[in-house]
């Protein structure tokens, strides 16, 4: 396993574990194979872990945090979560100190921990992002010990644009995919230039990118994948990466026609955001061991070919472009 910087946290896995999955929105998951997800990754090499306070109510930071306890005390892991949404009504003004420090001390408890890694806002209302006394709240969590490092986690470009104005801010956890590219245009040379770290979550699109999804799949009522294909429940960009379920099928089966029988789909997927320098880290999610461990090895697998990358860039601009590229 590879590893890089991800801003000021340190050196971690370039291909993390994303631990929404055993948390909730992906139909049932038991503990058991939550438990042994964690685990597989963990084996692969993977030290770096992604999870919510709103992933089951708590329940993927708990899994997180008991399955590792050891790595966590010696160091060998570093583990991120995310705060915010907890909030009912979802709003910018409630952004505040006494919120943020109520749900930090509560992943604190999730966790098993003093102090936390990083802390992510959890993709808040854009207002967020001009309101600079959100921004000195996690200092001040940060300067009484009760996080290490804190950044953001951003729907759209702009708000990651945003975001590294302000200096305390470490990394920025954006949406990048073969069918999500508009970070490469300026966002990543920003980012780079500012040392945050990139942290790529829906690397394979919900599925779409892994090749095992097909127009006859059922997805569970309680599945995402299901219940917001329209935006429904949150921002439809987390569904799919907000392409048309149909649209994007059509574009996988195009993508395949033009990869090299050796090289997987979900590999190609994970290369593809790994060949770009300014990526930090990748967080695929699974419940499977044996995918767990085969997006790991993506970090030994060769870059892509210039084929490879040419098909990427004209199935997008092709068939998914419209879709998705000025919207986030």
């Amino acid at each position: 396993m590879n590893h890089r910087e991800l801003g000021g946290v340190g050196s971690v896995s370039e291909v993390g574990y994303g631990a929404w999955e055993i948390g909730g929105d992906w139909g049932e998951v038991t503990e058991d194979e939550a438990v042994a997800a964690v685990e597989a990754a963990r084996d692969a090499g993977v030290d770096f872990f992604d999870t919510a306070d709103v992933y089951g109510d708590g329940r993927s930071e708990r899994i997180v945090g008991e399955t590792l306890a050891d790595e966590i005390e010696s160091g060998d892991a570093t583990v991120a979560t995310k705060a915010g949404r907890r909030l009912d009504p979802h709003e910018a003004d409630r952004y505040t100190e006494e919120n943020l420090r109520r749900f930090v001390d509560r992943s604190r408890e999730n966790l098993g921990v003093e102090t936390l890694d990083l802390v992510q806002l959890h993709c808040p209302p854009t207002d967020v992002y001009y309101r600079p006394e959100t921004f000195d709240a996690l200092a001040t969590l940060a300067d009484e010990g009760r996080l290490d490092a804190y950044g953001v986690s951003v729907e759209r470009v702009e708000e990651g644009l945003k975001a590294i104005e302000y200096p305390g801010v470490e990394t920025v956890q954006i949406v990048f995919n073969p069918f999500r590219q508009r970070p490469t245009e300026l966002f990543f040379a920003e980012a780079a230039a500012s040392d945050v770290g990139v942290i790529c979550r829906v690397p394979l699109a919900s599925g779409l990118l892994t090749g095992t999804v097909s127009r006859d799949t059922e997805f569970p009522e309680d599945d995402h994948r299901n219940f917001n294909r329209e935006g429904e429940a949150f921002d439809v960009g987390e569904t799919f990466a907000g392409v048309p379920f149909e649209t994007g099928l059509d574009a996988v089966d195009e993508l395949d026609e033009r990869l090299p029988d050796d090289r997987p789909l979900p590999e190609f997927a994970l290369r593809w955001i790994l060949d770009h320098d300014a990526v930090s880290t990748v967080i695929p999610g699974s419940t499977t061991p044996t995918h767990v461990r085969s997006n790991a090895a993506a970090s030994e697998a060769a870059p892509l070919s210039d084929a490879e990358r040419e098909a990427a860039g004209e199935v997008y601009d092709a068939r998914v472009r419209e879709h998705v590229h000025q919207r986030w």
